[in-house]
This record gives C-alpha cells, sequence and structure tokens, in this order.
C-alpha cells in the first residue's frame, strides 16, 4: 500500500515538473529554438530525426568550433531518450567566419537562422502486447552566445518532443529531408528489458565492475582487506555456511553505500526534472576552483601528510559488534574508507550515470558497488586464497604516492581552464590550501596536549580562511562595468569631460588580486562609479606587447603593477594610486566629481 501511494507521489512531481519547465519551444531574449519531428510517428526498427530550428537576435553568434571557441564553449547539442530510441552525433550546418576583435582572431560561428539535426534509430521491437508507445526525448543545449562586445550562458530551460513508435506508422511524407549521409552515422538499435541492448552499455557494465573492483586495490582499502576477511571468517564459528553468508551480509553493506549514491542520482533527475548538467557545472568557474582544490586536497592525502578518520565511535561500534548487522556496518564503512583514494572514479562514474536514463544509471552505479563488493564474497567462502594475496608494503605507499601526483596534474589541467583572471590567484591559494593542511595533519597528532592541538589547527584554519579573502578573486557577476583598454575610447572620454578610471593589471601579479577584492570588491565603489558615469578601464598588462602594456610605460611612465589612474574633468594631471589600499581615498575623489 505505502509503495503504491509513493510511486502515485513521485509520477505526480514528475509530471507537475514536466508541465512547469518542458516545452517544444524555448525562447530567450536572444535566441528562439524549436523543435521538429521528420514523422509525426515511426515504426519499430526505422530511421529518423528531430530537427533543432535556431533562431538568433541580429548580431548574436553561436561557436561552431571546438577548437577555436574560446573556453571550449562551442555549441554543444546532447539529446537523452528514455530507451527505445539512439541518436547518432548532431549534423550541424556549414559555419561561417567571424572576426573576433577583442581576441584578433577569425572564428567559426553560427548566427542568423539555422538547422541543427538529431537523427536517431528506433529499436527492432516494443515490449509484447504493447501496439503503440511514446517516448520522451529531452534535448540540452549548451554553448556560449556572443556579440561584439558580450557573451552569454543562456538557460535553454527543457527543449522536449513525443516520439510516438507505432507498427501502423505511415512514414511516407518527411517533413525535411536530411540526405544519405546521416545512414552511416546512426548508432546500434538499442533495446529493454528481453531485448538486445547496445554492445557500448555492456561495455559501460563491464567497466562499472572493473572500477569497483579497483577500489579494493586502493591503499585505503587494500591493508585492512585481509583484517576484514579474518574478523568475518572468525566471527562465522568455524562453520563455511556461516562464513559464507555473513561475506555476502558484509557485500551487503557495500552495495548498501552504493545504493544511497545510486538514490542521489534518482533523486537529482526527477525532483530537478534534468540531470546534474556536469558541461554546465564545469563552465562555472568557482565550481572548477572547487573542484581543482579539492583534488589538490586528495593529493596531500596520498602523500601522507593528512589522514582521513572515521569517528571512534562508529569505528569501534562497527569493528567490535556481531553478527549480520554488524557486518553490514562493517562493509558501509569499508566503503566509506575507500572514498578519500577513489574520488576521481567515483567522480567520473556518478557523472557518467547522470546523463543515462535512470535505470542505466541506477544499474551502473550499482556494478561499482558489485565489483567491490565480489572479492569478499569469494574470500569469506575461501579464506585460503588470502594466503596468495600480495602483502601491503612500500610498493602500497608508492602506489598511493604516484596517485598523488596523478591527481596534481588533474588539478593543473582544471585550474588552466579557469578565466585568466583567475588561474594565478587559485594557484596560490592551493599552495597556501597545502600548507594549511599539512600544518593540520602533520604539526600535531593525538599525543599532543589538548591546547597546543587546538591552537596549531585554529592557526591552520584562520591562515586558509585568510589566505581565501586575499588571493581568490572577486566573483564572476562584477558590479562594475569594466570596458577593455582602447586608446581611441578613452580619448573621445575625454574629449567629452567624461571620468576615466584606468585599473592596470596582470594575471600574474598577486598584487593586483588583493586590490580587485579590497577596492573593487566594495559596494561603495561599484556604485559611485555607476552613479558618476565614470568610464571604468580594465588595461591588461599580462603580456608584453599588449596595448596597455606599451601605455603603461610609454604613455603614462609607470614601471609596473598595479596602479590606477582616475581622469576627474577639469584637471590636467591625474589622480595615481600605486598601493593596494586606497579604496577610501578612491571613494572621496568620485565623491567630487560632479
Amino acid at each position: 500500500m505505502y509503495r503504491r501511494i509513493i510511486t502515485v507521489c513521485l509520477l505526480l512531481v514528475c509530471a507537475a515538473d514536466s508541465l512547469a519547465g518542458a516545452a517544444d519551444v524555448v525562447k530567450t531574449d536572444i535566441a528562439t529554438v524549436t523543435v521538429k519531428q521528420q514523422y509525426q510517428a515511426v515504426r519499430p526498427g526505422t530511421v529518423s530525426a528531430l530537427a533543432l530550428n535556431f533562431e538568433l537576435t541580429q548580431g548574436w553568434h553561436f561557436y561552431a568550433s571546438a577548437d577555436t571557441a574560446p573556453g571550449g564553449m562551442n555549441l554543444k547539442i546532447k539529446p537523452v531518450a528514455e530507451g527505445y530510441i539512439s541518436f547518432a552525433e548532431p549534423l550541424f550546418p556549414r559555419s561561417h567566419r567571424y572576426f573576433d576583435k577583442s581576441s584578433g582572431k577569425t572564428l567559426e560561428v553560427f548566427s542568423n537562422k539555422f538547422t541543427v539535426f538529431l537523427p536517431f534509430s528506433v529499436a527492432a521491437s516494443v515490449p509484447e502486447g504493447v501496439a503503440e508507445t511514446t517516448v520522451d526525448v529531452r534535448v540540452g543545449i549548451e554553448g556560449a552566445v556572443c556579440s561584439d562586445v558580450q557573451c552569454r550562458m543562456p538557460d535553454f530551460g527543457r527543449l522536449t518532443t513525443d516520439v510516438r513508435i507505432t507498427p501502423q506508422a505511415p512514414m511516407t511524407q518527411p517533413e525535411f529531408q536530411l540526405g544519405d549521409q546521416t545512414q552511416s552515422q546512426l548508432p546500434a538499435r538499442p533495446s529493454l528489458g528481453g531485448q538486445w541492448m547496445d554492445y557500448s552499455v555492456w561495455f559501460a557494465l563491464v567497466l562499472a565492475v572493473l572500477a569497483g573492483l579497483s577500489l579494493n586495490i586502493m591503499p585505503c582499502v587494500w591493508p585492512i582487506l585481509p583484517i576484514i576477511i579474518m574478523r568475518i571468517v572468525q566471527q562465522a564459528e568455524r562453520r563455511k555456511s556461516r562464513s559464507v553468508m555473513m561475506g555476502l551480509t558484509f557485500c551487503l553493506g557495500i552495495l548498501l553505500f552504493f545504493a544511497c549514491l545510486a538514490f542521489a542520482n534518482i533523486v537529482l533527475q526527477v525532483f530537478y526534472g534534468t540531470v546534474l548538467q556536469w558541461g554546465d557545472q564545469f563552465r562555472n568557474p568557482a565550481f572548477v576552483a572547487v573542484m581543482a582544490l579539492l583534488l589538490v586536497v586528495l593529493a596531500v592525502f596520498c602523500f601522507g601528510l593528512f589522514t582521513f578518520t572515521v569517528p571512534s565511535s562508529i569505528a569501534a561500534k562497527s569493528a567490535s559488534g556481531k553478527g549480520y548487522a554488524a557486518a553490514v556496518g562493517m562493509g558501509f564503512l569499508a566503503a566509506i574508507l575507500s572514498t578519500p583514494c577513489s574520488f576521481a572514479i567515483l567522480a567520473a562514474a556518478f557523472a557518467w550515470a547522470q546523463a543515462q536514463t535512470l535505470y542505466l544509471g541506477t544499474l551502473a552505479i550499482m556494478f561499482i558497488g558489485v565489483g567491490m563488493a565480489l572479492p569478499y564474497g569469494i574470500l569469506t567462502s575461501m579464506p585460503q586464497l588470502l594466503n596468495r594475496l600480495p602483502r601491503a608494503g612500500r610498493w602500497m605507499e608508492l602506489f598511493k604516492q604516484a596517485v598523488g601526483f596523478i591527481l596534481l596534474v588533474i588539478a593543473i589541467k582544471l585550474i588552466s581552464a579557469l578565466p585568466a583572471e583567475r588561474r594565478m590567484s587559485v594557484l596560490y591559494f592551493a599552495v597556501a590550501l597545502g600548507f594549511g593542511v599539512w600544518m593540520w595533519g602533520t604539526w600535531v597528532d593525538y599525543n599532543t596536549r589538548f591546547l597546543r592541538r587546538w591552537l596549531v589547527r585554529v592557526g591552520a584554519v584562520v591562515l586558509v580562511v585568510t589566505a581565501g579573502w586575499a588571493l581568490l578573486p572577486a566573483p564572476a557577476d562584477e558590479a562594475i562595468d569594466w570596458q577593455p583598454y582602447d586608446a581611441d575610447v578613452i580619448a573621445k572620454a575625454m574629449d567629452d569631460n567624461k571620468p576615466v578610471l584606468i585599473k592596470f593589471t596582470a594575471d600574474w601579479c598577486l598584487s593586483c588580486q588583493v586590490v580587485e577584492k579590497n577596492v573593487y570588491g566594495r559596494d561603495d565603489i561599484a556604485e559611485l562609479i555607476k552613479q558618476k558615469s565614470v568610464l571604468a578601464v580594465k588595461a591588461d598588462t599580462t603580456v608584453k606587447d599588449y596595448p596597455a602594456t606599451l601605455a603603461l610605460k610609454n604613455v603614462y611612465n609607470e614601471p609596473g603593477v598595479p596602479v590606477t589612474i582616475l581622469f576627474l574633468p577639469g584637471t590636467k594631471e591625474p589622480l595615481r594610486y600605486r598601493n593596494i589600499f586606497f579604496g577610501g581615498e578612491l571613494k572621496e575623489s568620485l565623491e567630487k566629481i560632479p
């Protein structure tokens, strides 16, 4: 009874969410996208397509090529169908060239009106007894829409359509034609239940099992694996049948942990109506920075500078308990202990599962749990195999440290994807964060006096927080509308008797980041710049041949950065601010502007 009630509630939530956000047309102030089907209905075992018709406001464009698009922000189309339908790669129209003034490069773009085709194939059959079925298709659209002066990342919402599958579909009058070139790009036909499945799905599930098996050789788990097995065997009172049951119960505890991950995947898809778009998240500089810093912390852990610990009360209860309940707790705890070393594997698996159907995503996550639990099930039934396992030793520590270097490489790769003005500050903070973690885990231990341990760890926290305040850049949505350096624009503003503020900065300048946060991060200064109609110019001097770099030396006779120059109406000489704490002085000067 309760199960039926819960199922009905979930269906109502899904239906309400679908009515609220689903549409076959999405509109923003700069783009309109509609989806159109090639046929009104399709037959099992046939080929068809969807057409996405884009209409952009004049002067706006999508980047077409990932090779030339800044930050990989080219147009990406991601269709997702709940079974029976398998999509090929999208077919984009021919792009045209566009000269980007800010970068001085010629780029490939899509603009005005254009169409992207999404070819798909239909499963050879539908479940027995079902004469007709409807498949819900969701289309995700990613990419920056840019003009000559700015770029945006519009939220295109949920672009959806329902594909009707029936053996009686005529399929004689297509709404549009794709051409013969799409036939070679169509994937194998998918299927569900008792029918055949795409080989790539089976391959993914096999990889999931292998990923689960790999969790057992992680330095967090391998040394304690024999201890856990022997403890289970000893509690079985030398009865093989009980030993096998205890082992299976321990495996159930591991699967329970992965069931929690699968449930999180279901909640994100059902209650938020869409998958967790990791592509969108990785275009968020804050998210990328946090992920990179997390990898730095995990690398420090792999180097042995600190350890993750489970609260002693929980560990003692799981370790000292007997019976099947204790075995479940030990299995769940073993899965938790594997996460510090296996974070990259679990994160990649979770991200992949988010892009699949609920059924397949849940199955893949649970298969990872099966892979991790498999050795325990075998070894508890045949404990004599423990004698053939390699002993944990120096090789394990070297392996753990090697994983740490791999994590650092991935962290650097993520940081390199950040906007130029954020990279150096995040790198500096990563060093400060690593130092703070080193203080926390190495300077004191559990034998250190409480007061000294408390002082050292509070000092580590204060160091990291202070470094974050001083080094990390301001949020991306800056209150000040900075314009790129252009000598002609500055000269025209001065001729019009308009105040001009020029901020000379550079990506490699640590003091510039402090100025950005301490001065231009203030709401009162940003408001004054807006109220007084001040032309705010960001003069980037990162590279020696930038126009701002040459002007800093040859026009303004300044030796280096940071420096801010303020031209006030009616004055001959500008005001110059060369220190990093000039917010009060700048505010007084701005207040005097008529």
